[in-house]
């Protein structure tokens, strides 16, 4: 416990884009190490959709090892800030979020972190235990310590009010709220990816007026998604999921271009020092190679190895052989008596193929649905009584047996 400040600073900084100051992180150590007292690490991640992904276990994977050099991390449950959403990097307000969803993701939230993280070492606090007790004159008091014309400064803010697109004022108290939480927590570093920059540093505004020490702000490179052109997110589809199904993280780890594949070989992989340089090599004489490794490194990494080696199996049946999936879920659906069949967009939602009937017409309209093998095109599809195999994109697959009622 407790290495050399020098040692440990190493240790962070590997991998991170910025530690915001260097020399007062290298201080907090070597305070930490003369005291015997563990430093408070923060992040701080919304539940605005269900499941934490390996974009979200970059910056995971780096709490770990505070944990490892003897710190205590607080994971925070933004359970509160996710009823605004937090407005980094958008170009429109984000919608407003069921409470029942918003706890229901950070139930998966809470269930899927110590699949990384050290459970002694780990304290989970939900934001609202602090932000839902603040009265008016306690957000008054928190809003007169920044200026509309410092946020304006921030980027994303800065383009939409120059274009005349619309900044509501709640967006301007997510990052006041999220600063808030290191206020409260006192907190001693704060991760999180590179588009939380200027949150994590109005965090240290707040905090040295409020007459704390500032945080010291580490920030970590963001995992670009399936796609190879945005971040990480389910809200684009573009992500795998710590708790996804073996053979659905492997397909999903096949589909990445390979012009992304070093940076998720040097981002998600398990691949250090020697093995990442040979890996990367690799990744240059032969990307399928590279890319069939990494999946089941990734799947080994959240699941294990036996889990892995099924999940390549399962990927050489579907798209070698051009078979279904062995374990394809058959789900009863019922209809009316006098009904043809089940609307398509229902289907595909009660399966879980899509996560909304808007989500099903737009993937059907982009062709990237079939029905028993033919991909189709009326969104208005009834699907007649019977059973019929459903498959979204190449990897995603959904038996259905549809029944009229009383039959």
């Amino acid at each position: 416990m407790f290495l050399d400040p020098q040692e440990q600073l190493a240790r962070i900084a590997d991998g991170a884009e910025e530690v915001i100051p260097e020399a007062e992180l290298l201080d907090k150590l070597e305070r930490s190490r003369a005291g015997r007292k563990p430093l408070l690490i923060k992040q701080g991640f919304d539940p605005t959709r269900p499941d934490l992904h390996i974009g979200h276990a970059v910056s995971l994977f780096k709490l770990r090892t505070f944990q490892e050099l003897g710190h205590q991390v607080v994971f925070v449950m933004g359970d509160f800030t996710a009823r605004i959403g937090d407005p980094s990097g958008r170009d429109t307000t984000r919608p407003v979020l069921d409470e029942q969803e918003i706890e229901a993701n950070g139930q998966t939230y809470a269930e899927q972190v110590f699949r990384v993280l050290d459970p002694e070492r780990t304290t989970i606090r939900r934001n609202s235990e602090w932000l839902g007790a603040l009265d008016l004159p306690d957000v008054l008091r928190l809003t007169g310590m920044y200026t509309v014309a410092r946020m304006l400064e921030r980027d994303d803010f800065r383009k939409r009010y120059a274009d005349g697109r619309p900044i509501a004022l709640s967006e301007f108290l997510y990052p006041m709220m999220q600063g808030y939480d290191s206020v409260e927590l006192r907190a001693d570093v704060e991760l999180g990816g590179m588009d939380q920059k200027f949150n994590l540093l109005l965090a240290r505004t707040l905090q040295e007026r409020s007459g704390q020490e500032p945080q010291v702000c580490l920030l970590m490179p963001l995992l670009r998604g399936t796609d190879g052109e945005r971040k990480m997110s389910k809200s684009y589809d573009n992500y795998v999921g710590l708790a996804m199904e073996p053979a659905e993280m492997f397909g999903r780890t096949m589909s990445i271009p390979d012009s992304s594949l070093d940076e998720w070989i040097r981002l998600a992989s398990t691949a250090s020092g020697d093995e990442l340089a040979d890996r990367l090599a690799l990744s240059a004489s032969d990307p399928l190679a590279a890319k069939r490794w990494l999946a089941a490194d990734i799947v080994g990494r959240y699941q294990d190895a036996a889990a892995a080696a099924v999940a390549e199996a399962e990927f050489d049946r579907v798209h070698k052989a051009g078979k279904e999936p062995a374990d394809v879920k058959t789900h009863n659906l019922e209809v009316g008596p006098e009904s043809g069949g089940v609307w398509i967009g229902y289907a595909l939602r009660d399966t879980g193929l899509v996560a909304s009937t808007s989500e099903a017409r737009r993937m059907i309209e982009q062709g990237a649905i079939r029905v028993d093998g033919e991909t189709i095109h009326d969104v208005q599809l009834a699907v007649a009584p019977g059973e019929h195999l459903l498959q979204r994109g190449k990897r995603s697959f959904a038996r259905i047996q549809v029944a009229r009622s009383g039959e």
